[in-house]
């Protein structure tokens, strides 16, 4: 896939940044280099194959015991809060 250089303002729109005349032809060529490599990808034979969960046969993935390990301290954060009702932080309604 090759990207053009409205392809490359529509993204950089998008994104909010501001690219100056001299970056966009680095951009378009690039970005178009990756989709380029990325697109390979397709072409290969995957056809039969599983997908795994982990790379290597046999392993699992270690994790950790799902144990509390902090205290609760809301009640202290809540009493810098100019307003609190029922636990919860009381914010400005900033959608009319």
């Amino acid at each position: 896939m090759s990207l053009t250089r409205a392809d490359i303002e529509n993204i950089a729109r998008l994104a909010r940044l501001q690219l100056t005349e001299a970056e966009i032809p680095v951009y378009v060529d690039s970005l178009s280099r990756i989709f380029a490599f990325v697109s390979e990808l397709d072409r290969a034979p995957t056809a039969g194959i599983s997908p795994m969960a982990h790379p290597l046969p046999g392993l699992a993935q270690r994790l950790r015991a799902d144990a509390v390990s902090e205290t609760d301290h809301r009640d202290r954060y809540q009493q810098n809060a100019p307003k609190v009702e029922a636990g919860l932080y009381v914010v400005p309604k900033v959608i009319e």
